[in-house]
């Protein structure tokens, strides 16, 4: 579920304040989301017919062999855990891997018809079924080799100066091609009504600044296997100097990377605004040819641009000067080519995954061609190249409008919940519950998929040219972007497809967002019990509402600008809870001698904390105190527990969770899902949990926040 800022991104100008765990990406990633909606239904409401009622839980993925007062993950997931294999083409694999393959599957239904259509030229069915005719047609790819990168090729070839380069930083921003400077537009974070530039430290081809700056041998493996692919890549391209390029680039960007911020020191909204006139750069970044730069990138004409990295800038300027242009054209040769492998022949497909599939993830087999045509025509985490007219197919197909209904009256319970749970805080002074109050009122809440669909008539799509496509799209979702300069705000644009399953709280806009692909079993069940419907779906919606009110998230007021409403003796207050959250989740090791960052997940693990507390409270208000019913033998608390704790089902291989500890901002699957349980004094009241018990925190120990 995503949370707060771009992926804890380093630049990626496409990720807006977003996040659930990748998903990431409830957070396997959720990210941002929220408008109140008007609904009218009575708190009393039931989510289900009561002639319908099921329990909901996967009773065989359940081990009865463990406690659930030990281990509650286990418990709830024991049996699937040991009868499920990752899959050979996948880094991890659980209930968000589950539901994805399920909506690719149902994308390629889809593809499927637009192909054998015979839509008119220009359409939105044409685009989609050329763009799968062309990644699919390996034997043109083949025979046109590197050939459709040559111009590009040939434009680094020409840089002749500094200020050819800095020029080009620019002008590779359209392509979508990595370099030392990130480009992307966003809402200003403290005048949320316009939209603002921002530069962001970027230029790396490894996940984060670890795996160039630590001597360990996993880190030491994936720097030696960078250089394996930078040469393979040049030698392929029938590019000269590839062993020495590859020597050359990867010095330059360890030298980038020790410039780089942490992913923690990222996840500070106020330390990430840092506003600067354009004219007023200079002493920031001495030397840097803003102008160029700007002009390059198509925004010659801003008069003002957030730079969320400042102490980057100015050491990305003696490593720009002291850089040659030799070595220059060497990284961006790489990094086009990088950005493009996987629309060239099959041997740099392979390269590719080597390094990012293999390497860096431990996954063993490339996903089917199928997959990757469907993930690069519809997105994953992002909106691929048609992302929003697969997306607008699918929800006629798989979007019931029932749905909906549902969602509404289970977020007005949630709201009405945390509306409950601010007043009788015991924490916060009564003026900033107030404030609270107020931007809990203000929260917008997006359900299913977006109402006014992206306009893809600027894209052409050829069945014959897979790389041109790409670059076509990158383009064009570039113009999108930057033409929100200087516009009022679209407060109708959606960051997610309806086909991902994920969902977001975006704390610039204050709003929730549930794409339709993840109002499913295990999150959402049409024909199930309240219990295990507030225990996934709700704990979801709760984690997204809790987003506004997380380390970082908090920040905000009720109208998205980063604006302090709270009194310093409440922040005080809320730190040291919060402390006490990262001192949890710091004693937990997934990995030997790798600990969870307590200080990276924060954001994460308040939400998932404050958003499972949250929907446990709105289910007790939706039956009013009276005894639920025993299905299959639990009680309704226990099912709402059990429904939690089998929406985190997941597996990793062992470099998926090393990659996850550095970049993450989600804490493993089995840590969200009794860490959070451990502080809450009903699911110790629902299995009866006694001190010795794997699971027993004394009540003083116990963290209590919203």
């Amino acid at each position: 579920m995503a949370a707060s800022h771009p992926n804890g991104s380093t630049g990626n100008r496409r990720c807006s304040k977003l996040s659930i765990a990748p998903p990431p990406i409830i957070c396997e990633p959720l990210m941002n989301l929220w408008k109140l909606i008007a609904v009218s239904w009575a708190l009393g409401c039931s989510l289900a017919p009561a002639q319908q009622l099921e329990s909901g839980i996967d009773a065989k993925g359940i081990d009865a062999s463990v406690r659930v007062q030990d281990n509650l993950f286990q418990y709830a997931n024991g049996e699937w855990l040991k009868h499920t294999q990752i899959p050979a083409d996948k880094s991890n694999y659980g209930a968000f891997g589950i539901l994805h393959d399920e909506a690719q599957a149902n994308i390629r239904e889809i593809v499927a018809e637009a192909v054998g259509s015979n839509s008119p030229q220009g359409s939105d069915v044409q685009k989609i079924g050329d763009f799968f005719r062309s990644y699919m047609d390996e034997a043109t790819i083949d025979r046109c080799g590197i050939g459709p990168l040559r111009e590009q090729l040939a434009k680094i070839d020409q840089l002749s100066s500094k200020q050819h380069v800095m020029e080009h930083f620019g002008y590779l921003q359209s392509l979508d091609v990595t370099t030392p400077v990130g480009f992307y537009v966003d809402q200003d974070d403290k005048n949320s009504s316009q939209y603002l530039g921002v530069l962001i430290q970027n230029g790396i081809s490894l996940p984060d600044r670890d795996y160039y700056l630590k001597d360990d041998e996993k880190y030491e493996s994936a720097r030696a296997a960078l250089k394996d692919y930078i040469e393979r890549l040049f030698t392929l391209s029938d590019l000269p100097d590839g062993q020495s390029a590859a020597e050359t680039i990867l010095a330059l960007e360890t030298r980038l990377a020790e410039a780089h911020w942490t992913r923690t020191d990222l996840r500070d909204a106020e330390k990430r605004y840092n506003k600067y006139a354009v004219g007023a750069l200079e002493p920031l970044m001495p030397g840097f040819a803003w102008d160029a730069f700007l002009s390059a990138a198509q925004v010659g004409h801003i008069e003002s641009i957030n730079i969320a990295t400042p102490s980057y800038f100015q050491a990305a300027s003696s490593i720009i000067e002291d850089t040659s242009v030799e070595v220059w054209r060497h990284y961006l040769k790489f990094q086009l080519i990088n950005a493009y492998a996987n629309g060239l022949p099959k041997v740099f497909v392979d390269a590719r995954f080597k390094l990012y599939g293999t390497e860096l993830a431990g996954v063993p087999e490339q996903k089917p061609r199928w997959k990757r045509a469907v993930q690069a025509l519809a997105g994953s985490r992002g909106f691929g190249v048609l992302g929003d007219a697969v997306g607008r197919l699918y929800v006629k197909k798989h979007y019931p409008a029932a749905a909906r209904e549902r969602m509404a009256e289970l977020v007005e319970n949630l709201i009405l919940a945390y509306r409950k749970s601010i007043r009788e805080l015991t924490w916060m002074t009564p003026a900033t519950k107030e404030k609270a109050l107020e931007k809990l009122a203000k929260i917008t809440t997006k359900v299913g998929h977006t109402q006014q669909w992206r306009d893809y008539t600027a894209l052409e799509i050829k069945a014959d040219d897979l790389t041109g496509n790409l670059i076509g799209s990158a383009r064009v979702e570039y113009q999108r972007m930057i033409d929100k300069l200087g516009q009022s705000i679209d407060r109708a644009e959606w960051h997610m497809t309806p086909q991902t399953v994920n969902a977001y709280y975006n704390p610039s806009m204050n709003e929730i967002v549930f794409p339709a692909a993840i109002l499913q079993p295990p999150f959402f069940h049409v024909t199930a019990d309240d219990a295990v419907n507030y225990g996934s779906i709700g704990a979801v919606i709760g984690h997204e509402i809790s987003h506004a009110f997380d380390d970082q998230g908090s920040k905000y007021d009720g109208d998205g600008n980063l604006n302090n409403w709270w009194t310093d003796q409440d922040r005080a207050a809320f730190a040291e809870l919060t402390k006490q959250l990262v001192d949890q989740f710091e004693q937990y090791s997934p990995l030997e001698g790798r600990n969870v960052n307590g200080r990276l997940t924060l954001g994460e693990n308040i939400a998932d904390l404050s958003g499972m507390s949250i929907a446990y409270k709105a289910y007790m208000i939706v039956t009013d105190g009276e005894q639920s019913p025993v299905i299959d033998g639990w009680t309704g608390p226990q099912r709402f527990f059990l429904g939690w704790a089998q929406s985190w089902r997941r597996k990793y291989r062992p470099a998926e969770m090393m990659n996850r500890l550095l970049t993450d901002p989600h804490s493993p699957a089995e840590y969200r899902s009794y860490g959070p349980c451990t502080n809450f004094d009903p699911f110790y009241e629902a299995f009866n949990l006694k001190p010795g018990d794997g699971l027993y925190r004394p009540p003083t120990q116990r963290t209590r926040i919203w």
